[in-house]
């Protein structure tokens, strides 16, 4: 049998590609861009830097070179490409990103098989709890796990972009520490914005929201979507709260929506990352599969999307494309169904 070297080089790139994850993983651990970055430019510097030994460091930094974390060499000393950058400690940083999927992630992935085979959470297997109780327990975790999602959400600045806010009340629905209302708000000064979400988020969202739209703009509610969300909006928005829950479950939250709009001239804005069963490409399946790894949930299609807005009485009039193969989905209430 001829040997089909292309093939076999392949498959050789696709499993290694946990071995270059905790490569990079271990690099931001030991906080390599940092300490680059500080002018620690050679291996032994680094050593000294991190506590790690110099030989392992230079094992490391040969490895990070060749998948262009890094350039240079020993001789000339080691510099931060584009990507090394992205990993400094910082606000945008990916460096959250990089520990929480090197480290909770990463183990639970390696119930995999379980996950796949019972289409229930990899991580509940390994850990012993859902995902939300084991961050419920950790503060450090949790904000890290926020931090990940901000660092994630690269397309917030481009959401007044495919929809006009222009004086309307934006009731943002699960919103987190309030990064999109504040991109929206920025953008759209005569708009005035209700940041909904548990009681846990609103300390952390009244401190974002005062020191860049200021609090006179924003109205900061606690509460559950599947109870109630705030009455009254023009606009409202799910922006990636969806995925870990149960079709059911999101039919009651797409109703509380439709009930607490202000009129036929409102709307819902479902912000997601859709999946394709046909020609997928390989990021959005993953993210799927992240999803049933940590949480046991899934991504939907459009269709899907589509049937269960339609289950609450709302009907899709537009869809958008923005960055990082994220989807926005504006709805609108049928006038006999509203209320």
């Amino acid at each position: 049998m001829t040997v089909d070297v292309q093939t076999t080089r392949n498959v050789i790139e696709m499993i290694t590609g946990g071995w270059r994850a905790q490569a990079l993983y271990t690099a931001v651990k030991l906080g390599l861009p940092d300490h680059i970055e500080a002018g620690r430019t050679t291996c032994g510097e680094l050593a000294e830097s991190t506590g790690a030994n110099e030989e392992g460091i230079h094992r490391l930094m040969r490895l990070l070179v060749a998948m262009g974390v890094f350039e240079g060499n020993e001789r000339t000393g080691y510099r931060n490409t584009t990507i090394g950058a992205a990993l400094l400690d910082g606000p945008q940083s990916l460096r959250d990103m990089c520990l929480l999927h090197g480290e909770e992630y990463y183990t639970a992935w390696s119930h995999a098989h379980h996950a796949i085979s019972t289409t229930s959470s990899g991580f509940e297997v390994a850990y012993g709890q859902s995902f939300y109780t084991y961050l419920s327990q950790d503060k450090d975790i949790a904000k890290r796990f926020q931090r990940n999602m901000n660092a994630a959400n690269m397309f917030f600045d481009q959401v007044p972009e495919i929809f006009d806010f222009s004086g309307k009340r934006v009731v943002d629905v699960g919103a987190g520490g309030g990064h999109l209302l504040t991109a929206i708000l920025g953008a759209t000064p005569d708009a005035r914005g209700t940041l909904f979400d548990r009681e846990h988020m609103m300390p952390a969202a009244r401190e974002h929201l005062a020191a860049t739209v200021g609090l006179d703009r924003v109205q900061l509610v606690a509460g559950d979507m599947f109870k109630s969300v705030p009455a009254g909006g023009d606009v409202y928005i799910l922006c990636r709260v969806l995925a870990g829950w149960e079709d059911d479950a999101v039919v009651e939250v797409f109703e509380n929506c439709r009930r607490a709009m202000e009129g036929s001239s409102s709307r819902l804005l479902v912000i997601d990352r859709l999946v394709v069963d046909e020609d997928s490409t390989v990021l959005p399946a993953l993210w799927d599969l992240q999803l049933l790894m940590i949480t046991g949930g899934r991504h939907r299609t459009l269709d899907r999307f589509k049937e269960m807005l339609n289950r609450a009485g709302l009907d899709v009039e537009r869809v958008a494309e923005l960055p990082m193969e994220t989807t926005a989905m504006i709805a609108a209430p049928r006038p006999s169904a509203r209320h």
